[in-house]
């Protein structure tokens, strides 16, 4: 290679090297504060998830002390006390506090869930087992024809809680005193492919219960 082509790449370079520092003292700052974005994004994360974490231990630990407590009445007002962190948590709560309530206080525990189930924010899951649990409690002071539109609500619905209602619906049928439809109601329980061992056994005993014989 000449000493002109030599001097020529060096002087390429040095205005490419030129070139570079100029672009990095222009954008620069951009490529830092994207690092320094990113870091605290990451940092962010990581501290809700820890927050998230705290709320949640001591949200189990407010709840396992409070079952703790002797008496029924004392565990359900310790219950009522807790603060929950989120709506699937809340729903948690007031499962626990109304099944505490059931015996003491029927109505307060029936209205605590039927609200819950009335709660958009809640999930849906959550809103159905509270429907179930309200409409089977003693002394709730529910009317029958509440209780029916909620469970034929349910019966709609798929899977294990079409039949729970369907299970409750034929309770509600020997409550009113019309044996036949409560019978076909626990036939069709024990021939559903989609009902578990238990419902099954529930049906026929109540089947057997009265004078009939469950199907094959």
């Amino acid at each position: 290679m000449s000493d002109s082509d030599s001097f020529i790449d060096e002087v390429s370079e040095e205005v490419r090297r030129e070139r570079l520092y100029r672009y990095v003292r222009r954008y620069g700052w951009i490529a830092i504060l994207a690092v320094v974005l990113l870091v605290g994004a990451a940092g962010w994360y990581e501290w809700q998830k820890a927050q998230s974490r705290q709320q949640a231990e001591a949200f189990g630990d407010a709840i396992l002390a409070a079952l703790n407590e002797p008496e029924r009445a004392a565990r359900a007002e310790a219950l009522a006390a807790i603060d929950a962190p989120s709506d699937g948590g809340r729903a948690v709560l007031a499962l626990l506090t109304a099944a505490e309530e059931g015996s003491e206080n029927p109505e307060a525990a029936a209205d605590r869930l039927l609200t819950m189930a009335d709660s958009q924010g809640v999930p849906m899951v959550y809103r159905q087992l509270a429907t179930l649990k309200a409409v089977a409690i003693q002394d709730s002071g529910l009317s029958v024809e509440d209780r029916r539109a909620r469970l034929e609500a349910l019966a709609g619905t798929g899977g294990l809680v079409r039949l729970l209602a369907e299970e409750q619906l034929a309770l509600l049928d020997l409550e009113q005193g019309n044996r036949d439809a409560a019978l076909e109601r626990l036939q069709r329980i024990v021939e559903d492919a989609e009902a578990t061992a238990g419902l099954r056994q529930r049906a026929g005993q109540v089947i057997v219960a009265l004078g009939e014989e469950p199907a094959a």
